[in-house]
């Protein structure tokens, strides 16, 4: 197969590589060649350690390698089977890029686009052949994670869909096939783990560090909230609540919070520039978290039953299946358990009864319960 990445920034690139190390023919374009050059020693050096690290050999790389061409023109992708955009998260952009490659590829080629939020649709719509475009969402960084969420438009024609999933199973990927609505799984699913943690420490209820260290230590999550969005970045996470928000007609469980966008404005964006919701200057102390247990397990069922509603209700809403729901999470933000088989595990009655305690305490329509886990209560089921 023929494959063409646009955007060789560090997505694409990784697209580029996954599809290059499962022997297609790889053309990774970007109009700026210096961000190819940069790609080209990018690759060089993650080759390498994998050699160092046993997974591959010296004729691996040379083969990877080889079937990866750096190109300047779109044009040059004109031979594709399939195309994946990999570029900034703006509509009007992607509609030009996707408008353009129309007229250089064949009528069979699929068009493909990696968004995280954006429309598949209004993507589609792009196109005189809307029926050849889909959503294909790898996360990052691509060659490590397992999941790519599948999305197909209302406009994506049934053989598209099907060779996207039989291609991207081919690339050694676990699939998730999603309904094209806004955050698609992962990060529809997902908000309540910062949004409800963000809530709690504005009641005051507790500190970064200690909301941190109970999710870790209660949950099981590799990462606490706070610490993951220093690691994404305050501004980028933000960003993704404030559109989800949005793209809900502002629904309430996806409200932004104050904290987060004033730490954004602020420059206090995490890792990358140096402080966050921590410091990461050279010699800062990390703050000691208030190892409470009974707070700390308080803290945790809050943001787990959140997340448990979401999940529920994205079933609900036929977004997904159930497995490829719990298959998602694990696989694209390494939760520890698949969320509706947590659900199964601490129980449905127990599910619906934290969500009707924080109700009944706030009378916000955030905290409604999702109809299909008051079904479930009433029917004695369980997701799995």
């Amino acid at each position: 197969m023929n494959v063409g990445i646009i955007g060789s920034g560090t997505m694409g690139s990784g697209i580029a590589q996954v599809a290059a190390t499962a022997g297609c023919k790889v053309k990774l374009y970007d109009t700026n060649q210096n961000a190819l050059d940069k790609a080209k020693a990018a690759l060089e050096k993650i080759l390498n350690r994998l050699i160092e690290k046993g997974r591959i050999d010296t004729l691996g790389k040379e083969r990877i390698q080889n079937n990866i061409a750096y190109v300047d023109r779109l044009k040059d992708l004109s031979d594709s089977n399939l195309t994946i955009e990999a570029i900034i998260e703006n509509l009007e952009i992607k509609k030009k890029v996707f408008s353009e490659l129309e007229t250089y590829v064949a009528d069979d080629c699929i068009i493909a686009s990696n968004t995280s939020s954006l429309s598949i649709a209004s993507i589609a719509a792009s196109l005189q052949k809307p029926e050849r475009c889909i959503g294909i969402h790898f996360f990052n960084p691509a060659p490590l994670m397992k999941l790519v969420e599948v999305i197909p438009a209302i406009q994506t024609a049934k053989n598209v869909l099907d060779i996207s999933v039989k291609t991207i199973s081919d690339w050694k990927k676990v699939v998730a096939v999603a309904k094209d609505t806004p955050g698609f799984i992962v990060n529809r699913v997902a908000r309540p783990f910062y949004g409800e943690s963000l809530r709690i420490y504005e009641e005051g209820i507790a500190d970064f560090a200690t909301i941190d260290w109970s999710l870790k230590t209660i949950g099981g999550f590799r990462m606490g909230p706070f610490e993951l969005m220093d690691f994404i970045g305050n501004d980028v996470n933000y960003t993704v609540t404030e559109t989800v928000f949005t793209a809900f007609y502002f629904d309430p469980r996806y409200k932004p919070a104050f904290t987060q966008k004033r730490f954004a404005e602020a420059g206090y964006l995490g890792r990358k520039s140096g402080k966050g919701y921590y410091d990461y200057a050279e010699g800062a102390t990390k703050p000691a978290p208030l190892e409470d247990k009974v707070l700390g397990q308080q803290i945790f069922d809050r943001v787990l039953v959140m997340l448990i509603n979401e999940a529920a209700d994205a079933l609900f809403l036929n977004i997904a299946s159930a497995e490829d729901i719990d298959n998602a999470m694990t696989k694209g933000v390494n939760y520890p358990k698949g969320l509706l088989g947590w659900a199964d595990d601490k129980g449905i009655n127990w599910c619906v009864s934290r969500l009707d305690a924080l109700y009944n305490e706030y009378h916000e329509d955030r905290y409604r319960c999702s109809p299909l886990l008051r079904k479930m209560k009433r029917e004695h089921k369980t997701f799995f």
